[in-house]
């Protein structure tokens, strides 16, 4: 008799076990008195924001508050929020680290505001724009345009495609430094232009929007 039973339950085990495989994924099995027997389940994936920062090269700053700043009644104290500091000169400048060099920054943005014209200025490492720089100096330069130029939207995205083709054409080596601006809004007269740096401490070449700002803005 216990042959008999230890045969059964070794049939019964691979039987089962191939049933089960054998059933689709996708079926549900009812259960009784359920109101959720028929009811599939699908996992729910939060979605991260992630809100990145001008001046912020490391993501782990993007998670992190900006810096305490001292009360400042400047035109460009919003540029705080975006990583920027203020130096002695009264201009807000953005620094970012060598990744090839250990110990070595070098200054990547640059905004001030200068006899009654806005300038923000995105500076060339050796001539090469270092990675994510050609987004970041084009978020940049939207940023004075929408905040310090009176253009509508329409206006601000043909504005945006034209910074963005320049920027890029600097990037491929389609437009060498040269002191000539280019008139991206007539009204406004809004110049961009990609030139070397002959004054000051800093050395190289930058890509600069010159924008008029109007008195009402000041």
């Amino acid at each position: 008799m216990s042959i008999i039973v230890r045969l059964f339950r070794a049939f019964i085990l691979p039987v089962s076990t191939f049933f089960m495989a054998a059933v689709p994924s996708t079926v549900n099995f009812p259960i009784e008195g359920s109101a959720i027997a028929n009811a599939q389940t699908t996992p729910i994936i939060p979605q991260q924001r992630t809100t990145q920062r001008i001046c912020s090269l490391d993501p782990v700053e993007d998670l992190l508050p900006p810096l305490p700043s001292k009360s400042s009644n400047s035109l460009l104290s919003y540029l705080a929020e975006q990583g920027f500091t203020q130096n002695q000169e009264g201009s807000w400048v953005c620094y970012a680290n060598d990744p090839k060099k250990e110990g070595r920054y070098f200054t990547l943005f640059k905004v001030q505001e200068m006899n009654g014209r806005l300038i923000g200025s995105s500076f060339l490492d050796e001539g090469s724009l270092i990675e994510g720089q050609d987004n970041r100096s084009l978020d940049l330069f939207m940023m004075l345009i929408e905040r310090h130029m009176n253009a509508s939207q329409e206006n601000r995205q043909g504005i945006r495609r034209y910074l963005q083709a320049f920027i890029s054409l600097v990037e491929q080596g389609n437009i060498k430094p040269t002191r000539r601006g280019f008139l991206f809004d007539q009204p406004n007269r809004g110049l961009v232009l990609y030139h070397t740096l002959s004054s000051g401490s800093l050395k190289g070449t930058a890509i600069t929007v010159n924008i008029y700002l109007p008195k009402s803005k000041t």
